[in-house]
């Protein structure tokens, strides 16, 4: 079984973009660790097409050669917190409505490419810095939520569970800047993640 990560450098995490086995050092390589010992009989494939900074749209623009080209049993995605960060960091404007039609697209193509789509919810950790972006994101949260409901075979939320985490624990445990992953935060992701993965394991 294929399987395809794509997204933005939670997924990315250092991989060798000149290496197609290079996992990176994040929740994809977490989770290759934990699949292969538990289907040790399965042929399992796992890529990482994971590029820093995309945004929804620019995975939209590579899904078929990064993705549907390479004809996957499934692939994962994790996209969209850059659309709001770009913002702030960039002056970039979020169209929300753009964005609902391109996910919608999205999801589009890889049913009508028959590949089982896997969506991880983004999310944002209470950095003093990002505080200003949450209500942004909670507006681009609500799209995605909504169209992955209705349209991926699979939803993985993390923003509400990580929110919750975090009025206990200092958010630095999880993510050092309220974006990127800790190791503990990649754990947490593929833990969750596998669960939905093996549902769909050939």
């Amino acid at each position: 079984m294929k399987i395809v990560f794509i997204g933005d450098s939670i997924t990315d995490c250092g991989r060798d973009r000149n290496d197609e086995k290079s996992l990176g050092s994040g929740y994809v390589k977490v989770l290759s660790d934990k699949l292969h010992p538990l289907y040790p009989d399965t042929d399992l494939e796992l890529i990482n097409k994971g590029i820093s900074g995309n945004e929804l749209g620019d995975v939209l623009d590579r899904l078929q050669k990064d993705v549907i080209d390479l004809k996957p049993d499934a692939v994962v995605i994790m996209i969209g917190i850059n659309n709001t960060l770009h913002k702030y960091s960039e002056g970039k404007e979020l169209d929300l409505k753009k964005f609902e039609q391109d996910l919608i697209s999205l999801f589009d193509r890889l049913k009508k490419a028959g590949i089982v789509a896997i969506f991880l919810e983004p999310f944002l950790l209470p950095a003093p810095d990002k505080r200003r972006m949450r209500k942004l994101f909670e507006e681009e949260l609500k799209i995605i939520d909504r169209v992955a409901e209705e349209h991926a075979d699979e939803f993985v939320p993390y923003d509400e569970m990580f929110q919750g985490l975090t009025e206990s624990m200092p958010y630095t445990e999880y993510s050092a800047d309220g974006v990127h992953p800790t190791h503990r935060c990649s754990r947490l992701i593929a833990n969750t993640a596998i669960k939905a993965i093996r549902k769909h394991l050939l």
